[in-house]
Parts: C-alpha cells; structure tokens; sequence
C-alpha cells in the first residue's frame, strides 16, 4: 500500500509540473508493483509525455495514449507483450529511424536505449516534429521510455544560436570596423603630427631668416627716428617703424600659436618671485606708456609664485600690450597681484574702450577685432588668441570683466608657494637709462654685414664707442681688441662657425671672465634661453626693440661696474 501511495505522489507531481518523466518510478519498484496499480495506468494517460515500460524480455507491459499518438503505432503493436524489436522494426520500415536495413536499424536502436542505465536521444517524427527519447533501465532489468515532444525547444534554441550567431557576426562586423576606423584615426592623427612638427619647423626657419632682414630694418629705423626728431622726417620714420613693428607682432603671433598647438611648448613650473614679472613689465612697456601718456602703475609683490616664467610672462605681456592700447591719452593701467585662497590673482585693470557681454565671446576668436579697438590700434587679433592657448596649455585660470567705455580687467589666477625659495632670474630686468651721455665701448659680433651697420649705427647715435665683427676669426685677423677693452658684449646667436654662446666663452678667455654679454638672436625656444641663463648671458630677442636694447645695455653696464669695484 505504502509503495502504491508513492507512485501516485510521484506522478501526480509529473502532472502538476508537465516536465518529463525521465524515470517513471523508482528503480526499487518491480513490474508487478506497476501492473498492480491499474488506477495509476489510467493518471498516465493523462501526462503529456508519451511512457512506455518494458519487462526483462523487452516486451511492452504498458503504454499510454500519448506514447502511441506520438509514435503513430498502429492497434496491432499497442497490445500488452508486443516486443519492442516489433515496434523498433515498424519504425525502422517507415523510415523513422533513417536510411538502411530496417531489421538493422531495429536491432542498433534497441542496444542503443538499452546500452546504459539511462540514456537520452532524439530524432525527427514522421511529420517533422523533434521527439526526445528518454530510457531507463529497471532494477529487475526492465525498460522505462519516455517520449517527449520538443520541437517548439528545439526551434526556440536554433532561433537563439541564430541570434548568438547573428549577433557574433555584427559584433565581429563593427570590431573590424572599428579596428580599422581606429587604424585609419591613428595614421591621420600620425600625419598631423607629423605636419604639425613640419610646419613648426619651417615657421622656426622661417621666422629666422625673416627676422634677421627685418631686425636690420627696426635698428635702422631707430637709428632714423633718433635724428629725424624735429624735422619733416619725424613722422615719415615713426610711420615705417609701426609698419615693421605690426610685421614683427603677426610673426611672432604666428609662431606661437604653431608652437602650442603643435605642443612644442613644454611647461616647466617652478618658484618665481612676482617682482620679477613684474619688472620687467615695467621695463618693456614703461617707454610705451609714457609715449601714449598713460599711466603705468605696477604694484609691488613680495609674493612668490609656482609657474612657468616666459610663458606666463608672455600672457602678462599680451594683456598689458592689449591694456596700453586700447586705453586713450590721459588713461591709467594698472598691474598687481591679490591672494585668493592658495593662489595669487595677477590683474590687469585699464581705464580703456571696454566692451559689453554680447562681445565677451569675440575676444579670444583669431583675427577677431571689435570695432572700436580697430579704429584706436593696429592689430591682426592675435594677441588674446594667443592667451587663451597659453592659459589652457598651462592649466590657469583667466577671468574677465568689462563694461563699455568704463574699461576692463582680466585677472589670472596663479599657483602661489611659500615653501620654496624663488629661482633668481639670472639676468633681472635693468632700468632704463639715457645712453646719450655714456661713453661705452660695446663690442658687435652679427654674421649680417646689415645687422652690424644698423647696429654701429643706434649705438653711436647713443654715445657708444662701437667695434664691431662678422666672426671671430675677423676679430683676431684685424686684431680689433688690441688696445681696446669692451665693456660688454652683444653676439648674435647664429654665427657661421661657430654658435654665439661659445663665441662669447671664448671673448672671456681670453679678456676676462667678468665680461658682461648678452645674446642677440633670432631663436626664441626656452632651450637657447636657459643655456644662456646657465652661463649669466642676458638675451636680447630679435628685432630688437630700442627700449628693450637700451635696458639690457644698462643692465650689463651696471653689471660690469659692480664686477670691477668687487675685482679692484
């Protein structure tokens, strides 16, 4: 009875979940146990699953409907006792059990569910149905089968293997894509820079010898302006020295902005004293101020600050530029620095133009004037182009505020340190003085024969004892030294032979090591500036400015004075 209440227990279950029944009762169940339970014949014929049972002789004990209808077994192999070869030897002849010898095909299908204790397979029904087969072997040697319809599982996991299959393929599609995408990316991104490093090359080579021609001018042009004051020539001279001035800002603008987004330029942070940067904004733009009479106030800072020093010099310089001219006669600009929180705020506030909110966007566009500021200056655009390059470049902070006709400020915020001692600039900005009652012996060395007489030129106009050489070589060959000592030298970078810095060891050598000199070149890469910083050699960029000449020559003269007092 006990063994009874467990069949029924376990096939209702089989009912209530409709899954397979892979074993149909306990392998410690015997056959008679089974024919004993006709109640439990009848539940079968309910389950979805076709179940079959065979005794030890493989002769059918019991089946149920769906065993039948699945299989298609005519009446005759229904029957209790029918042995399963028959029914193996149907199927074989119908063609179920694919092509051969049906007696063959008969016997190979029957060691097949017999060869295990369970064993699964399955095959295509006469109406293209996926039927899986499931046989157990009995404990008494028996042999349960259940067979099950799974052609709807069988459609539903090709779909998916198709999608897997699809979806494989897209991805492998779009990977190649992509790869050869990326591929294509980085040979275009390898030939921009390359053209990048090819155009910043030439506009460094370029720039040079264009500099060099248009230096000669400037210095000419000066020398012109000194002795056409007064006369009918004044305006004629001032008028060429703005048209090569504008010459020498587009250049300049130009390669810089090459340089940064060609990512030459490196930034090299390090502790440097405000009064520094603020000195020579003094230096450089004092002269110009004082022409347009406006009135330069630059407030002094004991503060120190972590930055790159030419490039940020070079942002103070645009915008003090861009503050001396667009503020009229009469104006003020004023240049200082605040601390705000950990960093110092560097304004620069004019009493200028202005301009409105609606133009804050136009300003740092390239070649972007507004109107006004094109009727009181000459200009491409450049300059603040060039600041908001640097600024980003740099990882700064640039704020601006402005209200039309009133003026503008723009306030960089700058890293400050106070840790750390600030590097002294190896050659600090000298004050200008009036050359025109000093009696110096300056020393030339220019491989350009016009350089030289546009130079010999200014400096005798300022009171100079000028002897000047195109190399070192014409220095000794003329013996151009005896008897005369320089106080300073000024060499041009870019000599024939030899480079202007070695040329400079050589002058020492042999005159003396304290002889004051400054580098007059065309280069303006950091490299060039920190050898000469290394060896106390001022630079003097080309063309050279009176202003900026006139403060280094004082510079070096204060220099060599101070050096012969330590000396005597």
């Amino acid at each position: 009875m006990a063994q009874e209440l467990a069949l029924r227990r376990f096939v209702g279950e089989q009912i209530v979940r409709n899954v397979p029944t892979k074993i149909l009762i306990a392998r410690t169940m015997s056959l008679d146990t089974i024919i004993s339970t006709t109640s439990l014949g009848q539940a079968i014929d309910h389950i979805p699953q076709g179940i079959a049972v065979f005794d030890a002789r493989m002769r059918l004990v019991m089946s149920n409907t769906r065993y039948n209808t699945l299989l298609e077994l005519p009446t005759a192999l229904q029957k209790l006792g029918t042995p399963l070869f028959d029914i193996a030897l149907f199927l074989g002849d119908r063609g179920d059990l694919g092509g051969g010898h049906a007696a063959r095909l008969a016997i190979e299908r029957i060691n097949l569910l017999t060869a295990s204790p369970i064993i699964v397979t399955q095959w295509l029904g006469k109406d293209g149905q996926t039927l899986e087969f499931h046989s157990s072997r009995l404990p008494d040697g028996g042999l349960v089968i259940t067979i099950t319809d799974v052609t709807a599982r069988v459609k539903a996991e090709r779909a998916l293997e198709q999608i897997n299959l699809s979806l494989e393929g897209r991805v492998a599609e779009r990977t190649a894509t992509l790869t050869r995408v990326n591929t294509e990316l980085e040979s275009a991104r390898a030939k921009a820079d390359a053209a990048n490093h090819d155009k910043t090359r030439f506009l460094a080579a370029a720039s040079h010898d264009l500099l060099q021609p248009l230096n000669a001018a400037q210095l000419y042009t000066s020398t012109l302006i000194e002795r056409a004051k007064s006369t009918d020539l004044a305006d004629l001279a001032n008028s060429i020295e703005s048209s090569l001035t504008a010459v020498e800002d587009i250049m300049s603008a130009l390669l810089d902005i090459s340089r940064i987004d060609s990512g030459a330029l490196k930034p090299a942070p390090a502790p440097v004293a405000a009064r520094d940067l603020l000195k020579r904004i003094e230096v450089e733009f004092g002269p110009m101020a004082r022409e347009r009479n406006i009135t330069l106030c630059i407030v002094p800072s004991k503060t120190t600050v972590l930055v790159d020093r030419s490039l940020v010099g070079r942002i103070i310089q645009n915008l003090v530029s861009n503050a001396i001219k667009y503020t009229n006669p009469g104006g003020k600009v004023l240049v200082g620095l605040r601390r705000r929180g950990n960093r110092m705020r560097l304004d620069v506030i004019d009493t200028g133009i202005g301009f409105n909110k609606d133009q804050h966007r136009l300003l740092f566009a390239e070649f972007s004037r507004l109107e006004r500021g094109a009727r009181m200056a000459q200009g491409l655009g450049l300059g603040l182009s060039i600041v908001q390059r640097l600024v980003t470049a740099l990882g700064l902070t640039l704020d601006v505020d402005s209200a039309e006709g009133r003026g503008s400020r723009f306030s960089l915020f700058l890293p400050a340190t106070r840790t750390i001692r600030p590097v002294t600039e190896a050659n600090p900005a000298p004050v200008e003085v009036n050359f025109g009652t000093l009696g110096l012996k300056i020393l030339c060395v220019d491989n350009e024969r016009a350089i030289i007489e546009a130079m010999e030129g200014l400096l005798s106009h300022w009171g100079c004892d000028v002897r000047s050489a195109l190399s070192l070589k014409q220095i000794d060959k003329e013996r151009l030294l005896e008897g005369w000592y320089p106080d300073l030298v000024l060499m041009d970078y870019h000599l024939d032979q030899t480079s202007g810095l070695d040329a400079i060891e050589w002058l020492r050598h042999n005159l003396g090591g304290h002889l004051p000199a400054a580098l007059v070149t065309a280069d303006r890469s950091p490299a060039v500036r920190a050898l000469a910083e290394e060896r106390g050699i001022a630079v003097v960029t080309k063309p050279v400015k009176p202003a900026a000449l006139r403060a280094a020559i004082s510079g070096l003269a204060n220099q060599g004075r101070s050096l012969g007092k330590r000396i005597g």
